[in-house]
C-alpha cells in the first residue's frame, strides 16, 4: 500500500574529505546543516511539512548534544518538529533510514529527513580519569596553599591524552581494534596482501571514473576563512598503483600483517541528507522518487569477526524478503577494509560457511565483481562512520536510475559485531 511504502525522494551530501583537510574546521552539526539546507533547496520542500528529523552520528559533539536537533534547527526546520540522533556505529546512516520506515508503519509521521554526519577531525583527545580528579580538586581549592598543593600533585603523565578516535575504533568486548579484526578475517579466509591491494586499487579506479556521476549528489561547502568552496571528494588518488600500495607497511600487525593504510578506508569528514516519505505523500506533493526501501535486516555476529556482519544480515534479509543475491543489479558492500570485503565475498559463496554459521544447506550466492561498488567505495571515497550508510543508499539509487536497473543491495559491516542489509528498488 502507498500509505506504508517508504520512498526516497532525493538526497544530497557534502564532499567526503580526509580528516584534517578541507572540512576539518567544521563540526558534525555544521556539516549536517549544510546537507539539510541543500536538500531543502534541491527538493523545494516546505520545512513545515517535515514530521521528524533523524540523523546518524557516532562521535557526537560535546557542544552539540543531540546533534540531529541542532542540525534541524540551524537548517531552518521549525522548532515544533522533533529530531533524534541515532547511533549504530558504521550503520548509523542506515539506522536513520530504517527508523523512518518503522515510524511510518507505526503511524508516527509520513515525511522525514534522515541521514548522517561525522567530523572525525574533531573527535577529541581525552584526559585520564586520574587527571580529571586532580583538575577537580584544583577547581575546588579556595586558598592559595590548597591550589599550590593541587598543582604540585600533577605529573607529566597526567597530560598524556587518550586518543578518542583510537578508543572509538577499539571494541571493548573483544578488546580488538577494527583493523585487528580485519587481520583475523584475512587469516581465516586466506586473503592475501596482493588481493587486498588489488581490491583497493579497483576501489580507487572506479571512484576516479565515477567523479562526474558522483558530482550530481554533492553540494558545495563554502569555507569563508579560505575564501573558496570545496566541491569534490579528496580521497581518490589519480596516481595510485599496485606498486605504491605494495610499499606501504602493515598498520595493525606490523610483523606479519596485511592490512595497510592503502587497503583500508580513510578517516573522513562528511554529511548526507535524504528526503523520505510515504509513497502516497510523494504522489500528493508531485515528487518522482528515486526508489523505495523494499526490505532490510540487521544481524549480529562475533565482535572479533565484525567484518562478517554483512553475510549474516544478507541471510536474514533473504529470509524476510525472499530476495537473493542474484536478484540484485547492483551491490554496495562498504569496504571498511579490503580484507573484510573479500572475506564477505568468500563467505556468501561457501556452502560450508552456510551450514556452520547460517543454518542452511547451501551458500547465499555470489557477488560478481561487475556489480560490486561500481562507483568505488570507502577505501577511495572515505568512511565518515555516521554518514556512510546514507551515502551508499543515495549512490546506489542514483546508479539504478542511470542504468535503468531495478534493484540494489546495500550492505555494510558494523563495529561491535553487526551487519546491515538494505534492499532498494527503483520506482
Amino acid at each position: 500500500m502507498k500509505d506504508d511504502r517508504l520512498v526516497i525522494v532525493d538526497g544530497v551530501r557534502t564532499p567526503f574529505c580526509k580528516a584534517g583537510t578541507e572540512l576539518a574546521t567544521l563540526g558534525a552539526d555544521e556539516l549536517g546543516r549544510i546537507a539539510v539546507n541543500s536538500l531543502l533547496t534541491r527538493t523545494g520542500l516546505d520545512p513545515a511539512l517535515v514530521d521528524e528529523v533523524m540523523f546518524g552520528c557516532v562521535a557526537q559533539p560535546a557542544d552539540a548534544a543531540n546533534v540531529a536537533r541542532v542540525i534541524a534547527l540551524r537548517a531552518g526546520i521549525p522548532e515544533s518538529v522533533p529530531a533524534v540522533t541515532v547511533q549504530r556505529n558504521c550503520g548509523s546512516g542506515c539506522e536513520a533510514l530504517t527508523l523512518a520506515q518503522e515510524k511510518l508503519r507505526a503511524g508516527r509521521g509520513s515525511i522525514f529527513i534522515v541521514g548522517g554526519a561525522e567530523s572525525m577531525s574533531n573527535i577529541p583527545l581525552l584526559f585520564k580519569q586520574s587527571t580529571a580528579e586532580k583538575l577537580g580538586r584544583l577547581n575546588r581549592a579556595k586558598k592559595l596553599a590548597q591550589k599550590i598543593k593541587s598543582i604540585a600533585a600533577f605529573r607529566p603523565s597526567d597530560f598524556q591524552p587518550r586518543i578518542g578516535l583510537i578508543l572509538g575504533l577499539t571494541d571493548p568486548v573483544c578488546g580488538m581494534n577494527m583493523g585487528d579484526t580485519a587481520e583475523l578475517l584475512a587469516r581465516d579466509f586466506l586473503v592475501t596482501r596482493d588481493e587486498q591491494d588489488a581490491f583497493a586499487l579497483q576501489s580507487n579506479q572506479r571512484a576516479l571514473a565515477a567523479r562526474e556521476r558522483l558530482a550530481d549528489e554533492i553540494c558545495p561547502v563554502f569555507l569563508s576563512e579560505r575564501g573558496k568552496a570545496v566541491t569534490a571528494d579528496n580521497g581518490p588518488r589519480a596516481n595510485q598503483s599496485n606498486e605504491a600500495l605494495a610499499k606501504l607497511k602493515p598498520v595493525f600487525d606490523r610483523r606479519t600483517g596485511t592490512v595497510t593504510a592503502g587497503n583500508a578506508s580513510q578517516v573522513t569528514d562528511g554529511a548526507v541528507a535524504l528526503l523520505v516519505m510515504s509513497e502516497k505523500r510523494a504522489d500528493e506533493l508531485g515528487y518522482t522518487p528515486l526508489g523505495t526501501l523494499a526490505g532490510y535486516a540487521y544481524a549480529g555476529c562475533e565482535p572479533s569477526r565484525m567484518g562478517l556482519g554483512p553475510t549474516y544480515a544478507i541471510a536474514r534479509a533473504q529470509a524476510e524478503t525472499g530476495l537473493k543475491l542474484a536478484d540484485a543489479d547492483l551491490i554496495e558492500l562498504n569496504e571498511a577494509f579490503a580484507a573484510q570485503s573479500l572475506a564477505v565475498i568468500r563467505s556468501v559463496q561457501s556452502d560450508a560457511f552456510a551450514r556452520q554459521h547460517l543454518g542452511q544447506e547451501s551458500a547465499l550466492g555470489e557477488i560478481p565483481a561487475e556489480k560490486l561498488n561500481v562507483n568505488g567505495g570507502a577505501i577511495a571515497l572515505g568512511h565518515p562512520v555516521g554518514a556512510t550508510g546514507a551515502r551508499i543508499v543515495l549512490t546506489s539509487l542514483k546508479e539504478l536510475q542511470r542504468r535503468n536497473a531495478r534493484r540494489a543491495l546495500v550492505t555494510l559491516c558494523i563495529g561491535g559485531g553487526q551487519g546491515a542489509a538494505l534492499w532498494l528498488e527503483r520506482n
